[in-house]
C-alpha cells in the first residue's frame, strides 16, 4: 500500500492527545515536528500493520526516511509516558463517558528462538501443545463501558530467572523421587521481577491516580488473579467495588464444619436452568447454581457461582468478592470479561506489534506497545466510526476500519496526483519514486554467474575404485 500524508482523523487524534497533556503536564507538551511524526507512524502502521521504519519508507515512496523516522523513536523527547493516559482522557471526554468495568488479562506473544535484543523475553508455556515457547509475555487493563472497549494500561511480566531455574530443577528432582525435604527451597521473591499478581494490582493503582473520576462498577479476571490479594487489594483500591474472577475446582471451601473442594460440592449441588443474555445480546439457557460459602484460601465468605452452558459437560465457577449481588447480575456481568480476548485478538492481527516489531531494548519494547495501542485508540476518532457512535449503532470493527484506512490513503495519493498542475511530471516522477524504492532484488537460488564445480566422474579414479571393490572384505551373514 502506498501512503502520501498522514490520514486527517489521526491528525485531529494527535492534536486531542497533546491538548490533553498541555491540560495537565504543559511542560511536556508535542512539538509540531512530534506531532507530525506521531501522526504519520499511526496511520502508518494501519497501512502496513507492522512497526517497521523500513515498510513505512517503502509505504511513503522515500518521503519519510528510514533513519529520520528510528531517529525520532529513539531519541527525540516525546512524553511516552503521558501518551497513553492523555489519549484514555481525551477518548472518555470525547465520547461523554463517566464510567465502566475493568478487565485484566494476560497474553504472550512469541517470539523466535534467534531474538537476543528483544526485551522481557522468557520461556513460556504453550498452552495449545502443552509444551514450551521463547517470547514476550504482556497484563493488560481494558475499560469495558456501555459504549466502547478500550486498552487503558499493560505492563511486561517477565519470570525471575532463579525462580524458573528452581522450577526446572525442581521438575527433575520429583521425577528422580526425591523427597520434598531433601529438594532446594523455593526462592524468596525478587522485587525486580514482580508476580502477574502484583502487576495487576499496579496497573489499577495507576488507572484509579490517572483516573479519578471515573466510577468503576465492577473488575474482573480470570482465575490467575483470583487469589485473596489480588480481590481484597483491587476491591479496597475502588472503595469496595465488586470483584469477579474464576475459582480453581480444587479450591477448598468450609462446608459446614468440614473443607470441601468447589468440584465436589458443585456435583452434590446442581443448579437450575436460567435464561442469560451474553454481553446484553443473545440470550441463552444455562444451567446456574450459587452458594455463599467460606473460601479457605481467602479467609473469608465469597459468592460461588457455578455455572454451565448447553454445549458444556463440566461447570465452571466463579467467585465474587461482595455478597450482595444478586447470582444473575454476577453470571451476566462475568460475560463481559470475553471483551479483553476481542481486544487482543483485534491488537495481535490488525494493530502492528504482534506481526513485525523489531524495537530492541526495554524503551524499544514499552514505546512500541504504547504506538501499537494508539492506533486502536485513534480509531474512535475515525469519522465513520464517530458515526455509529453518535447514533447508537453497532462499532465497526478493527479490520474493516484499518481497510478503509489503507483505501482512503491509497486514494489520497491519486487524486493528489490526478488535481496537480502538471500531472504528467508528477506521474513520472511518481513512477520514478516507486522503481527506487520497490527495487529488484538479486536472488541466491538460481546459480547464475557462479561456479557450480566440477560434477562428473575422474578418469584416472576409476581404477582406484575398482581396486578398492576387488579388495573389499565379505561380510559374513
Amino acid at each position: 500500500m502506498i501512503l502520501g500524508k498522514p490520514a486527517p482523523f489521526v491528525r485531529a487524534f494527535v492534536d486531542a492527545v497533546d491538548d490533553a497533556i498541555r491540560e495537565h503536564h504543559p511542560r511536556h507538551a508535542m512539538s509540531a515536528t512530534q506531532r507530525a511524526w506521531l501522526a504519520f507512524c499511526v496511520t502508518a502502521v494501519l497501512v502496513t500493520n507492522s512497526i517497521c521504519w523500513a515498510r513505512f519508507e517503502r509505504a511513503s515512496l522515500g518521503t519519510y526516511a528510514l533513519a529520520a523516522l528510528s531517529w525520532m523513536f529513539r531519541h527525540s523527547k516525546m512524553p511516552w509516558d503521558k501518551l497513553l493516559v492523555a489519549s484514555v482522557r481525551g477518548i472518555l471526554r470525547h465520547h461523554g463517558l463517566t464510567s465502566g468495568t475493568l478487565v485484566i488479562d494476560d497474553t504472550d506473544n512469541p517470539r523466535s528462538k534467534s531474538a537476543k535484543a528483544l526485551a522481557h523475553l522468557s520461556k513460556l508455556r504453550d498452552k495449545a501443545s502443552g509444551g514450551s515457547l521463547w517470547g514476550q509475555s504482556l497484563v493488560f487493563l481494558v475499560l469495558v463501558t456501555p459504549k466502547i472497549s478500550i486498552p487503558v494500561g499493560f505492563v511486561f511480566s517477565q519470570p525471575a530467572p532463579e525462580l524458573s531455574a528452581w522450577y526446572k530443577k525442581e521438575k527433575t528432582l520429583k521425577k528422580q523421587g526425591i523427597p520434598k525435604n531433601q529438594r532446594p527451597p523455593k526462592p524468596a521473591p525478587n522485587p525486580h521481577y514482580p508476580t502477574k499478581e502484583q502487576l495487576a494490582l499496579r496497573l489499577l493503582e495507576a488507572f484509579k491516580a490517572q483516573h479519578p473520576s471515573l466510577r468503576v462498577h465492577c473488575i474482573m479476571a480470570d482465575a490467575l488473579y483470583g487469589t485473596a490479594t489480588v480481590v481484597d487489594g483491587a476491591s479496597a483500591m475502588f472503595g469496595g467495588v465488586q470483584v469477579l474472577s474464576h475459582i480453581r475446582s480444587n479450591q477448598n471451601m468450609r462446608v459446614g464444619k468440614r473443607a470441601q473442594h468447589v468440584a465436589d460440592y458443585v456435583a452434590t449441588h446442581p443448579g437450575t436452568p436460567q435464561r442469560l443474555r451474553i454481553r446484553g445480546g443473545q440470550e441463552v439457557v444455562a444451567t446456574v447454581g450459587s452458594a455463599r460459602l467460606y473460601v479457605c484460601s481467602h479467609k473469608t465468605k465469597r459468592c460461588i457461582v457455578a455455572i454451565k452452558y448447553a454445549e458444556e459437560e463440566n461447570y465452571r465457577s466463579l467467585i465474587a468478592s461482595d455478597l450482595s449481588w444478586r447470582t444473575l447480575d454476577i453470571v451476566q456481568g462475568h460475560t463481559l470479561r470475553w471483551l479483553v480476548e476481542v481486544f487482543i485478538q483485534d491488537w495481535k492481527s490488525s494493530e502492528g506489534w504482534s506481526p513485525l516489531t523489531k524495537q530492541p531494548g526495554e524503551e524499544g519494547a514499552r514505546h512500541s506497545v504504547i504506538l501499537s495501542l494508539l492506533v486502536d485508540h485513534s480509531l474512535f476518532m475515525h469519522p465513520d466510526q464517530q458515526d455509529q457512535l453518535k447514533n447508537n449503532l453497532p462499532a465497526y470493527t478493527v479490520g474493516s476500519l484499518r481497510a478503509n484506512v489503507q483505501v482512503e490513503c491509497l486514494v489520497e495519493v491519486i487524486d493528489d496526483l490526478v488535481s496537480s498542475d502538471n500531472p504528467q511530471e508528477k506521474l513520472k516522477r511518481f513512477t520514478q519514486a516507486v522503481h527506487e524504492v520497490f527495487a529488484f532484488g538479486r536472488s541466491k537460488k538460481h546459480m547464475i554467474q557462479r561456479q557450480l564445480g566440477r560434477l562428473e566422474p575422474t578418469p584416472f579414479l576409476k581404477y582406484r575404485a575398482d581396486e578398492v571393490m576387488r579388495n573389499m572384505p565379505v561380510l559374513s551373514t
